[in-house]
């Protein structure tokens, strides 16, 4: 059996109602992974779209800890169907309009280069939607192959601090 392992999993929706979507994806997350435990979620962070065709609705953005004694592929494989489940095809414009999308940003101290699952994610460093929530729940992490902690990172970010604006938080708290 596979040991215990935390996971970082951003979380991000920009149609329909978005907060239900959030909700609902993290509750079929949880359903699907035998004993699999939330640790803690960050609070609802609103993002302008970037690189969105015009009139694209806000994104709603947070980010999780669960627990799981499943590999990080395992893992993948949970995100993408409960994606899909949601509504969210396999195939897509860029940047297309989603119900909702779930990227793994870390599992404990695994590094991975496959282009199928990179982790931590590629581009985490550079995502103040990410970072944000990140930061709120574990502003001294270090992920692997990094030097700074999330913070750090986070504060040094160079685009608009306004583009992630707090929207709240969840409306289940059997969760959060």
């Amino acid at each position: 059996m596979t040991a215990s392992t935390v996971f970082g999993i951003a979380l991000g929706t920009n149609q329909g109602d978005r907060q239900e979507n959030l909700e609902a994806g993290v509750t079929h997350l949880l359903a699907r992974i035998p004993d699999a435990r939330f640790l803690v979620g960050a609070a609802l962070y609103e993002t302008d779209p970037v690189d969105c065709a015009p009139g694209t609705q806000a994104f709603l953005n947070s980010v999780i800890e669960i627990e799981a004694a499943i590999s990080p592929r395992e893992l993948h494989g949970h995100l993408v169907a409960v994606e899909a489940l949601m509504g969210r095809p396999l195939e897509r414009e860029r940047n297309a309009p989603r119900t909702l999308d779930l990227d793994l940003l870390y599992a404990g101290d695994y590094q991975s280069n496959d282009p199928v699952l990179t982790v931590p994610h590629p581009r985490l460093h550079q995502r103040r939607f990410v970072l944000q929530p990140l930061a709120e729940i574990r502003p001294h992490l270090i992920l692997p192959g990094m030097i700074l902690t999330v913070g750090e990172i986070l504060a040094a970010l160079a685009d608009d601090p306004l583009s992630v604006r707090s929207a709240g938080t969840w409306k289940f708290h059997r969760l959060i």
